[in-house]
């Protein structure tokens, strides 16, 4: 039976307490340890302490909170790595998407190199840092991941993250419900299907007008042609706004939770998955904890694949 080890990480690239940065603790509140408990044996190590957040953009890399971002990817890597030597599965609470890239860079040294990624989100979240409207690193970590043109050293990144990259090849790189086309195209942001053209990539209306376990197969195809394994991201902003809108950036169109279950369970319980984030729940947008509970059952609903696995 695998044990699952949960790692809370309160980190928010806006440089704002609260939050997302809440989110780990509202989850655990609402029940996420007793949600994977039902199927699994779980340690839970806490939330990672992390230095104080600065809204401040910084000139030379065009990202906000840049020192706390660096402690961060520092922090997940080494807790991640502590993880695989206790022979756990390591699941992180968000926070926002950049957590995800300590845990790659964890997850690439324990497979000796080489790690897939299946990407769920609403967002691509490759636009070069200096080109972002926020500056958050959450719009800019599967383009750091890949090392998209413009992304790296170069443009004044922190030497201690650039050092890291790229983490992840385009051929090992399954994005799915993806569907800001839209916004990309207005602001002349390149799409990672025509940067990265050996990606696999499908939106929202393709996994909605399609057959929903056939393209999970294929991605997970995609991906053990290129990796014997693969991490797990889940930003929950890849569902739609009346299925969660405790979100910061809520887009038109999406998934049901129904769609997500099916999704998630389908790459937890194949033996390649290395581990999980799921991210972007801003418990500030949900006073009552309603929908912090629906995550939890969502949880429940999907833990049981790691089990399966076994």
């Amino acid at each position: 039976m695998p044990r699952v080890q949960l790692i809370g990480v309160p980190f928010n690239s806006a440089g704002k307490t609260g939050g997302v940065a809440d989110g780990p603790h509202a989850l655990r509140q609402a029940g996420v340890g007793e949600a994977f408990r039902q199927a699994v044996p779980v340690d839970d190590v806490g939330d990672l302490r992390l230095p104080p957040a600065s809204p401040k953009r910084q000139p030379r890399s065009g990202l906000r909170n840049e020192s706390t971002l660096v402690h961060m990817v520092g922090a997940v890597h080494e807790q991640v790595l502590a993880a695989y030597r206790t022979h756990h599965v390591p699941v992180l609470l968000g926070g926002d998407c950049a957590i995800l890239l300590g845990a790659l860079a964890a997850a690439r040294d324990h497979a000796d190199g080489s790690v897939g990624l299946v990407f769920v989100d609403g967002h691509e979240d490759a636009w070069l840092p200096h080109a972002s409207t926020t500056g958050e690193a959450a719009d800019t970590e599967l383009g750091m991941a890949l090392s998209v043109p413009g992304s790296g050293a170069a443009t004044g990144m922190p030497a201690e993250l650039a050092a890291l990259l790229p983490l992840v090849e385009a051929r090992q790189v399954a994005v799915l419900g993806v569907r800001d086309a839209q916004e990309l195209d207005k602001a002349g942001v390149p799409r990672l299907t025509r940067t990265h053209p050996q990606i696999w990539l499908r939106t929202d209306r393709d996994l909605l007008e399609g057959d929903l376990d056939r393209h999970a197969d294929e991605a997970l195809a995609h991906i053990r042609r290129a990796a014997p394994g693969w991490w797990l991201h889940t930003d929950l902003d890849v569902l739609a706004t009346d299925a969660l809108p405790a979100v910061d950036y809520p887009q038109p169109g999406g998934l049901q939770w129904s769609h997500l279950t099916e999704l998630t369970r389908r790459v937890l319980a194949r033996p390649g998955c290395l581990g999980w984030t799921l991210t972007i729940y801003n418990p500030d947008l949900d006073p009552e904890g309603v929908h912090g509970r629906r995550i939890c059952a969502y949880v429940a609903d999907v833990a049981g694949a790691l089990a399966e696995r076994a």
